[in-house]
């Protein structure tokens, strides 16, 4: 369950797994609040919008965690727009969701507003496709964004296609 290291359930006792759980939880909680597309949240505002207290939060994303219920995790997951709750204590669909958020800050750092798409069900799909397509939505996003610049910097005369009255 630690970052990209499966738990194997038969060598640990269950003592060992819940506290193991715990601290990937917080580890998770504390990554999603920090580094969310439409963050950083501080724990009061992301509390606010989850609808539950930050000191609860301030609880379950401490260094040995906190016996988090599963509708407080279902309250943040939903209110940072992620659909499976999974992302916690899975590391696929932790994977899944972490890529799909670096993707989507990607965009917006190359000024990319206008994308609205977020996966938030299974496709399917091993995660090496997923990161390929988001590889390769990139290098689209960013060849768009070059396209655009060198247009602009064509002088109108010598412009191949002039500009609609609709488009000034």
């Amino acid at each position: 369950m630690s970052e990209g290291q499966p738990v194997d359930a038969s060598e640990q006792s269950p003592d060992e797994l819940i506290r193991e759980s715990k601290r990937t939880i917080a580890q998770r909680l504390r990554h999603l609040r920090q580094r969310h597309p439409e963050g950083p949240f501080t724990l009061a505002s992301l509390a606010e919008r989850a609808g539950v207290s930050a000191r609860t939060l301030a609880q379950a994303e401490s260094s040995e965690g906190a016996n988090v219920t599963l509708e407080t995790l279902t309250k943040v997951a939903h209110s940072l727009g992620i659909r499976r709750i999974a992302y916690f204590l899975d590391d696929t669909v932790y994977e899944q969701i972490t890529a799909e958020f670096d993707a989507l800050d990607q965009l917006r750092k190359q000024g990319v507003e206008g994308v609205i798409a977020r996966r938030s069900v299974p496709t399917g799909l091993p995660p090496a496709s997923v990161e390929q397509l988001t590889q390769l939505l990139s290098g689209i996003v960013a060849n768009a964004e070059q396209a655009r610049v060198a247009l602009q910097e064509i002088p109108p005369s010598e412009h191949p296609h002039p500009p609609r009255e609709s488009d000034s």
